[in-house]
This record gives structure tokens, C-alpha cells and sequence, in this order.
């Protein structure tokens, strides 16, 4: 029997104005190594009202990352590092206020501080050797999972993969609903699919349990609140609702596996740069054959929400480009073999997948 043996999060703080017990959470943290923390910002609150909210010390560093349009690579955590050590020395821990790739960043970092070498050598299972610094995630943008999930999603110069881990999990969570109120609708909408997505994916495979159908029935459930039911859009209600979803769809696929759509997202992102959540859902409305009741009610809620995808992008692309995101696909077994089963390498063809990327 495969007995499985995930680690969860620490501790979560949940409610609004929660936000405001940051520093009084990471006191206790402070003694530790050279008395300082690391904090990795999204840009897109640099000079806005939370930037002076961030509760940090005069001895803290404090970085403000942008991450649109590209997702964190593997250089770029080895150069944060790198000048990390040699400015101040090993930090008490690392605090990631941002959306899933800043999280993914703080949670890397939190690792690479403790390892040596590039993090290309730790893209995949269990290759981290010492467990990582305290980090400590405050989502600001709901759906991804990265505050919850054991992977920090990387692109390298080989291959788009995380670091995966128990050591990867956060410590510590803060999930104030104050703090996604000012989410721009599409975005909203693009990475609360993400929850979505993640629910059907883990939901249709063979990894799937008792643990990931619970979390994922549950978060389905929620993501249909604010999707699809009377009632539901954005407002403060359905941000208390969203964060909850999101979180118990990481832990859905963190007990199971993601599939198809994640697969051949991770090849559009890696060739193209297209960011996560928005991939995923211009790739997740062409599977109806494989995922037929999650993709019907996704219609629903573009329909719903009058949210315009774009169509016919495959008629711009070179069958070279088609080969290298198919490539880049084709070279995640796990998903395949959780959505199609343990006969997944006749299915899963680089044929059929370039052929995935062409319904685009």
C-alpha cells in the first residue's frame, strides 16, 4: 500500500485585519541567526497604502519583485540569495506578501539560503538537503495554492519545475480578505480558475484519495459560491469564501496530482512566458473531452462574468515552437500518469500533446 505522509502549514492566522499581526508573529523568530528578516514584496505595492503597513525593522531587507509578465526563475533566486549572504549574512527568515510567484520566491528563497548551489539542481522530489529558514506567506491575490502548496514553481534553463518538499511549506500563513479587495476583475477571475482547475485535475486521476477528494470537493464547492451561484462576484463575502477555496484546493492537488491542463500550461509558460493562472484557463476551455462536467461549468462562469479568453493563438505558432512546448510537457509523467492512468506513455504521445497545443 503507498502511504503518503504530507506536511501541512504550521500555523494559520485568518480574518480581516489579520495583516496587522505580522510583526508581533515573527517576534519570537527574531532571535534567530543574524536578527533580521527578509521581506519579497510584489511591486504592485510599492508607494501604495500596504507598503507602509509591511511592519518591518530597520535591519530588515526589504525587496519589492515584479513578476508580471515573467514567473520566478531559477536564476533570479540564486542571485537574490547570493547577495542576501554576502550583504548581511543568514537572515531569521524570509515573509512573502504577494501573489502565488511571490510566494513561490519566498518559499524558494527560504530553501536556497540553507543549500548550496544553483536551484537547478534541486528542480524536482525531495532533492533539498537542509531544511529552509522560518518563511512566512501572506497571499494577496487568491487561487494558486502557493500558500499552502509543498512546491516553489521555478522556470530554469531546462525545464519549468519546483522545488518540492516538506521543507518547501510555509511555517506560517496570514490570510487577511482585506488584503485581495483591490484585485482587478479578470486577474480574479484567472486565479481563482486556478482552484477551480486544480479540484477537477486532482479529482479526475488515479491519485487521487480520500484526503485530496475532501479538500477538493469542499473547495469545488466554494468556487461555485463565487463563480457561478446567485449571489456571486466580487465582493468582500465571496474574498472570505475565495480564501478558504484556495487553500483547501492546494491541499487537494498537494494530496493528488494536477493533469492535462497543468501539463501543457507549464509548456506555454516555459516557451512563451505566459503567466500561470491566465494559461491555464485559455488551455482548460479547449478539454471538455477529457474534463467534460469542470470544463462546462467554466463556460458558465466566463459567460457569467463576461470574461473573454483568447481564441486561435495556435495559427501564430511554428511547429518549431509547438515542439518546444510540447517537449517541455511531455517531460511531466506524474500528470499524465494521474490523469490517463498507468498506460498514460501510449496516450500522452509527443503527437497528442503537440496536438493539444494546436486546439489554442
Amino acid at each position: 500500500m503507498n502511504h503518503k505522509n504530507f506536511k501541512n502549514i504550521d500555523k494559520v492566522t485568518y480574518g480581516r485585519g489579520s495583516f496587522a499581526q505580522l510583526a508581533q508573529t515573527v517576534e519570537p523568530i527574531r532571535k534567530e541567526n543574524f536578527k533580521y528578516f527578509v521581506y519579497v514584496v510584489d511591486n504592485y505595492f510599492k508607494d501604495k497604502p500596504l507598503s507602509k503597513q509591511l511592519q518591518n525593522k530597520p535591519e530588515d531587507l526589504v525587496f519589492y519583485i515584479d513578476v508580471d509578465p515573467h514567473e520566478p526563475t531559477t536564476e533570479q533566486i540564486d542571485t537574490l540569495r547570493d547577495g542576501i549572504l554576502s550583504k548581511k549574512g543568514l537572515p531569521s527568515g524570509v515573509i512573502g506578501i504577494g501573489g502565488g510567484s511571490i510566494l513561490d520566491i519566498a518559499k524558494a528563497l527560504s530553501l536556497m539560503l540553507t543549500n548550496e548551489g544553483s536551484s537547478t539542481l534541486y528542480q524536482g522530489l525531495n532533492l533539498i538537503k537542509n531544511p529552509g529558514l522560518y518563511h512566512l506567506g501572506v497571499p494577496t491575490i487568491s487561487g494558486t495554492g502557493a500558500e499552502v502548496s509543498m512546491t516553489a514553481v521555478l522556470t530554469g534553463p531546462e525545464k519549468k519545475l519546483g522545488l518540492k518538499c516538506d521543507w518547501t511549506v510555509f511555517n506560517q500563513v496570514i490570510l487577511d480578505p482585506d488584503l485581495i479587495s483591490s484585485v482587478p476583475t479578470d486577474w480574479w477571475f484567472y486565479t481563482g480558475m486556478d482552484t477551480y482547475i486544480h479540484c477537477i485535475e486532482s479529482h479526475n486521476g488515479i491519485r487521487n484519495n480520500a484526503f485530496s477528494l475532501a479538500y477538493g470537493d469542499q473547495a469545488l464547492n466554494l468556487s461555485r459560491k463565487v463563480y457561478l451561484d446567485d449571489g456571486s462576484g466580487q465582493t468582500p463575502e465571496n474574498d472570505d469564501i475565495l480564501m478558504v477555496a484556495s487553500l483547501m484546493g492546494g491541499l487537494s492537488l498537494t494530496y493528488s496530482e494536477v493533469g492535462v491542463c497543468h501539463a501543457v500550461s507549464y509548456g506555454l509558460s516555459k516557451i512563451l512566458g505566459t503567466r500561470h493562472c491566465y494559461a491555464n484557463c485559455i488551455i482548460f476551455q479547449h478539454l471538455e473531452d477529457i474534463y467534460p462536467q469542470g470544463v462546462g461549468e467554466f463556460k458558465r462562469m466566463i459567460k457569467k462574468h463576461k470574461i473573454s479568453l483568447p481564441q486561435g493563438l495556435s495559427k501564430h505558432w511554428s511547429d518549431d515552437t509547438i515542439t518546444k512546448m510540447a517537449t517541455v510537457s511531455y517531460n511531466l509523467p506524474f500528470m499524465w500518469n494521474h490523469a490517463f492512468g498507468d498506460n498514460y506513455k501510449e496516450i500522452a504521445t509527443m503527437d497528442y500533446i503537440k496536438d493539444l497545443f494546436r486546439r489554442l
